[in-house]
């Protein structure tokens, strides 16, 4: 018999591959596609776990928040309640001093938002996204100033409400495109307000604005643009990790008195973070899932090819054979 050589194999595959260019294209352009598609999608559900994780890192372990609504059922995921998507609680003033009362080792934050319509002489915005805190936010959420580019409200300022702002990056920059912020006047809701600070790079943000896009007030001017003494929220910062199951467990007691157990939820970080990489997983696994099967098909087109290859060339390969071709030339 005669055995052709490695380098007789080759010639005659691309002599092939050569003489059916639109069969080897289609087939070569499945299975790039299946693959293309299956990478891409595995690294954006990788890549969106990474984002979320670096989000929650910046809030640290030991923080609870205090929502209205029931967020999480009783197995401590997500809710899917008709119920708790209704939010009718609004948190009080008073539920703030009675939370600040019984939480001595922690920090208190409250958070209530609004939005309104920002102009200065340079530039003007509408639809601003407001936060108003306390003096205790900006260290508890790791909201940092730029150097040499001020700093956060102080205690003073927010027990006496003073006309004080703080911008995000972004923020900054739309309402003075050209110079320095600090030390310039904004207008917001007919308030003169002094720029006393502006944060440093926030990036995105999960579900809403980004914070390079808020205003930060003390909460008292809030409180005078909406007419209103409600907060929203509570972010509460434990003094030890390990003390926040104790922390959770007596905010619920507190906060029991007064509303029902479906009012309002009580999670940390690490809660929330477990569940959102959870629905995400679920989510990356189901659409590599998808584009796996452009894979199956593109293995099915190859298996297609070969038989029709080996049908079309069974006279020639009778031929080879007949004259004493190698079995496997």
């Amino acid at each position: 018999m005669l055995k052709p050589s490695l380098d007789d194999l080759i010639k005659s595959s691309f002599r092939s591959i050569l003489k059916n260019k639109g069969r080897t294209a289609l087939t070569s352009l499945g299975i790039i596609i299946g693959v293309t598609s299956v990478i891409l999608l595995t690294s954006i559900g990788n890549g969106l776990q990474i984002y979320i994780n670096k989000q929650f890192e910046s809030l640290g372990a030991n923080t609870v928040f205090v929502t209205p609504g029931k967020i999480f059922n009783d197995q401590g995921r997500f809710s899917n309640s008709p119920s708790s998507r209704l939010v009718t609680t609004s948190f009080t003033k008073k539920d703030l001093n009675d939370l600040r009362r019984n939480l001595k080792n922690s920090t208190v934050s409250p958070n209530s938002q609004t939005i309104v319509d920002v102009s200065t002489s340079f530039a003007n915005k509408k639809s601003v996204t407001t936060l108003g805190s306390n003096y205790l936010y900006g260290s508890s959420n790791n909201l940092i100033p730029i150097a040499n580019s001020g700093r956060w409200f102080t205690k003073k300022e927010d027990d006496k409400n003073s006309n004080v702002v703080v911008l995000g990056y972004n923020l900054a920059i739309d309402l003075f495109p050209k110079t320095s912020a600090l030390g310039k006047k904004i207008i917001a809701k007919g308030k003169t307000l002094k720029v006393i600070g502006v944060l440093d790079k926030k990036g995105g943000s999960l579900g809403g604005p980004a914070l390079d896009d808020y205003l930060f007030v003390p909460i008292g001017l809030v409180f005078e643009f909406t007419g209103t003494e409600n907060i929203n929220a509570f972010n509460i910062k434990a003094d030890k990790q390990q003390n926040i199951e104790a922390i959770k467990s007596e905010i619920k007691k507190i906060l029991l008195k007064k509303y029902d157990s479906d009012a309002f939820s009580v999670f940390d970080s690490s809660q929330l973070l477990s569940s959102i990489n959870s629905i995400i997983g679920t989510l990356t696994i189901a659409l590599t899932g998808i584009a796996a099967i452009s894979l199956v098909v593109g293995g099915i087109g190859i298996m297609n090819i070969m038989l029709v290859t080996i049908t079309e060339r069974t006279r020639e390969i009778g031929l080879r054979k007949a004259i004493g071709a190698y079995p496997r030339a």
